[in-house]
């Protein structure tokens, strides 16, 4: 038999970018629109720290390139050297063909503003909970504020840490308080010690490996955060090739997408400090989790981009 002559993307034969000549793009606002136009023309999917073709295609010129993301406008119209429009170009070939997200492409992601290193071995980081640890954590009288002051949290557990990135944003937040954050994969925890490393917070934050709260003893934390598996069987099976890419353990919650939550629900009383709470993330499962914890008064928080997608729980009402 003849060996098939196409790459294929899980079955289906890669997509073929046309040739650009020489000197049909020159200023990074051009590879920008090109990239857009290939993503858009491609199909894919967005949801992995940019939420559309325009913001993906800035993200990955500037990292080509070495700029900050902030520093695109100023750099806008500069043109690009031939060998950088090379490297470009098989930037956004790749993307296009391969359907890995664009993190995995640069290794690398940003949460609120802080540069985090990404690897197959990791989720995407793109948790709701970095941005509620800034509007509903700052103390000082703030209006829905849920603890009254940061630099009075001594301890910290993140769960289902993955890179590391909800930890280091907590250490950042609250900074006088040590953080423990746990990962069944070791792969995962490979990539959060270099993320910790490269943040300085080796003397911070602590790394462990386990199922949940099985490697902490009987440690209590003022505040547990998590972003846990929560899809269900139905969205496991729907998943874009672009999640397809990332580790399955990350995603798969079981039937209803709540198996790992109701885990957490249930033992997170033995670990938390009279005066500390729950902060969960649990993607758009918000019905099925009012109807698995009827007893449980759960504040629903929104941000920016989400509604109803994570909940906080203090610990005098987990019983």
């Amino acid at each position: 038999m003849a060996r098939a002559s196409k790459k294929t993307v899980r079955g289906r034969a890669a997509p073929k970018l046309a040739k650009v000549g020489r000197g049909e793009l020159l200023t990074l606002i051009d590879f920008v629109r090109y990239a857009v136009s290939r993503f858009t023309e491609a199909k894919l999917a967005f949801a992995h720290g940019t939420t559309d073709p325009v913001a993906e295609a800035a993200f990955l010129v500037c990292e080509a390139l070495h700029l900050h993301p902030d520093q695109f406008e100023i750099f806008a119209h500069a043109c690009v050297t031939t060998a950088e429009g090379k490297t470009l170009l098989d930037l956004i070939h790749k993307r296009v063909t391969t359907r890995k997200p664009a993190a995995y492409l640069v290794n690398k992601i940003y949460m609120r503003g802080l540069p985090f290193y990404v690897d197959e071995r990791v989720i995407v980081p793109r948790s709701f909970i970095g941005e509620l640890l800034e509007s509903h954590f700052g103390g000082d009288g703030e209006v829905g504020s849920l603890i009254d002051d940061p630099t009075a949290v001594e301890r910290v557990l993140d769960l289902c840490t993955g890179s590391g990135c909800l930890a280091i944003l907590a250490a950042h937040h609250f900074p006088n308080a040590t953080i423990d954050a746990v990962d069944i994969s070791k792969g995962a925890l490979e990539v959060a010690a270099r993320n910790v490393s490269e943040h300085g917070l080796d003397e911070r934050i602590t790394l462990h490996r386990g199922d949940l709260f099985a490697p902490l003893g009987d440690n209590k934390y003022d505040l547990i955060i998590t972003n846990p598996p929560y899809v269900d069987a139905e969205g496991m099976a729907a998943l874009p090739p672009e999640c397809r890419a990332e580790p399955k353990l990350a995603f798969d919650g079981g039937a209803d997408g709540l198996d790992v939550v109701r885990r957490i629900v249930h033992d997170a009383p033995d670990h938390l400090t009279p005066d500390g709470g729950l902060l969960c993330e649990i993607g758009r499962g918000r019905e099925l989790v009012d109807e698995a914890f009827p007893e449980l008064p759960l504040l629903w928080l929104d941000t920016e981009e989400s509604e109803g997608e994570v909940f906080w729980i203090a610990a005098a009402d987990l019983g």
